[in-house]
């Protein structure tokens, strides 16, 4: 049929690939295949799906799997289109520049593999990264990096692998734009975890709050695919890999810092708060005080710029579970005096506030209102110290220092409570930080745009549990053991003093109480 065909036949042929991208893909478009060379190209059902897609939607988003043939049929799509439609201003942007040049080779390929009678439009300007037909449609690739495609009008705008891209949120800004005049865009890529623009987009569309048709191809949708393939592929892959290459699942993909099947195990157990509270209702609160436990209280001060917000963590000391949580934005009087209350309200409970920057201020009020069990630290080596211990110590510090040292200390020993379930976290909130919390530069931070606030918190409380604390259990204990043996021994304090009969000294007596106190005090630290 392709080789003699009447005129009026022709004329037939090309009304129906011009009204229809799929017929003229399965009838005329030829494609290079890795093993089997040229080939007629033949649609699945699930790209003959996608271009139905392409079609009925202006914008469209495509979580997909590798090797399933979106960016080739999508290529199709862009090739189709442009021998189709005069004018069509297309570009085509990707992380490297490299893998937007691959799209548009594709899109040239197609082309000067049609028939010759079908190439209604030629080819008439050809440059490595860029091409335009005669009937004045274009198509040029470009990296995500510069001014890409700003200052034109575009028709079509593809954006491949784009969970990969860094920065796409403002260069969606300044591309978006361009679309104005009824431009279209395809965004499509495997997924890189939770947090990036491609993540957002693609939910926010799920929940219709954003003007994008969404598609998820996973591994199975190819028909050749069955679980003997997928057993054969992901034999050496890690689960991670498997997630982003395979699964097209968010939250188990990407450099996280927390691993991602902890973080799958986070999400079961999230659940609602059973009050919200609080001038601001952002203090939330999974269970009240109870006085037969004991209660730690974490909390890291905004810097005051309006980016970041002021938490604090309330911690059961016994199983670290995480009982109350708060985040908001109050005045540093404000924040002061909401940790004043809830640490009152929870048992006058160890107080541990973050002493960089306006930190330090914070605890000053905290100190004024005469707060009496506050953190304290050794300068040079962390150590935790008691409140009226430090009082005569010219090298403590109230609070907590994070630095450069101690930032991923804590942060290791938050992932290590969470990797052996040493800790319950109920709140959303977090678990949101944590899916967005990753490995940048070899460093631990949120990804951009986000905050790592009630994580930074979180991770010093961990801390504190379990290294600052423990090492004050020891403290303790040895005093428990020196109380316990006069207990045992019945030894009687000698109150005299020579030459003076009658005469009681209470120095001893008083280093007894104290001690006494002590132990009473810090019962829980050696209990059982």
């Amino acid at each position: 049929m392709t080789y003699q065909l009447s005129k009026q036949e022709v004329l037939k042929e090309i009304l129906k690939c011009g009204k229809n991208s799929n017929y003229f893909l399965n009838n005329y478009a030829r494609i290079s295949h890795p093993q089997e060379g040229l080939i007629p190209f033949r649609t699945y059902d699930f790209q003959a799906e996608l271009l139905e897609s392409y079609d009925a939607h202006r914008f469209n988003v495509i979580l997909k799997a590798r090797q399933l043939g979106i960016s080739t049929i999508t290529a199709g799509y862009v090739a189709w289109l442009m021998m189709f439609n005069r004018d069509k201003n297309i570009l085509v942007v990707a992380t490297k520049f490299g893998t937007a040049s691959n799209l548009v080779k594709k899109v040239k390929a197609i082309i000067k593999r049609l028939p010759a009678w079908l190439a209604i439009a030629e080819i008439s300007i050809d440059n490595r990264t860029s091409f335009e037909l005669s009937n004045g449609s274009q198509i040029k690739a470009s990296s995500t990096s510069g001014d890409a495609g700003r200052s034109e009008a575009l028709s079509l705008l593809v954006i491949d692998e784009a969970a990969h891209v860094e920065g796409l949120e403002e260069l969606w800004a300044g591309l978006y734009p361009t679309l104005s005049t009824g431009g279209r865009c395809i965004a499509l890529s495997t997924p890189n975890g939770v947090g990036n623009w491609f993540h957002k987009i693609y939910s926010d569309a799920e929940l219709g709050e954003n003007e994008f048709n969404t598609t998820s191809l996973s591994w199975d949708v190819h028909p050749d695919r069955d679980l003997s393939w997928f057993q054969r592929e992901t034999k050496n892959m890690s689960s991670r890999e498997i997630a982003q290459e395979l699964e097209c699942n968010f939250n188990t993909s990407g450099e996280t810092v927390i691993h991602p099947e902890d973080i799958a195990w986070m999400g079961t157990i999230t659940k609602e708060p059973l009050y919200r509270t609080g001038f601001d209702r952002n203090f939330w609160m999974w269970e009240r005080y109870n006085p037969e436990n004991t209660y730690l209280l974490v909390a890291d001060v905004a810097r005051g710029d309006g980016a970041d917000n002021s938490t604090f963590h309330i911690f059961k000391l016994e199983t670290m579970e995480i009982v109350a949580e708060y985040q908001g934005k109050p005045s540093l009087d404000q924040y002061s005096t909401i940790l004043y209350q809830a640490g009152s309200e929870f048992g006058k409970c160890l107080l541990v506030v973050e002493n960089v920057g306006v930190g330090i201020s914070v605890l000053e009020k905290l100190i004024d209102l005469e707060y009496s069990n506050l953190y304290f630290s050794v300068k040079s080596s962390h150590e935790f110290v008691e409140q009226y211990q430090a009082e005569s110590m010219s090298n403590s510090v109230p609070g907590f220092t994070t630095s450069t040292k101690t930032r991923p200390i804590i942060v290791a020993k938050l992932e290590e409570f969470i990797r052996n379930k040493l800790i319950t976290i109920y709140s959303q909130r977090t678990f949101k930080e944590i899916t967005t919390f990753i490995w940048y530069n070899g460093k631990p931070q949120a990804m951009r745009g986000y905050n790592d606030d009630l994580i930074l918190a979180l991770a010093i409380g961990c801390w504190v549990r379990d290294t600052a604390l423990q090492a004050n259990k020891r403290d303790v204990e040895y005093k428990k053991a020196l109380i316990d043996s006069i207990f045992v021994t019945n030894t009687k304090l000698n109150t005299t003093i020579k030459g003076m009969r009658g005469y009681k000294s209470t120095d001893d007596l008083d280093r007894f109480d104290k001690a006494k106190k002590e132990h009473e005090e810090y019962k829980w630290l050696y209990k059982g």
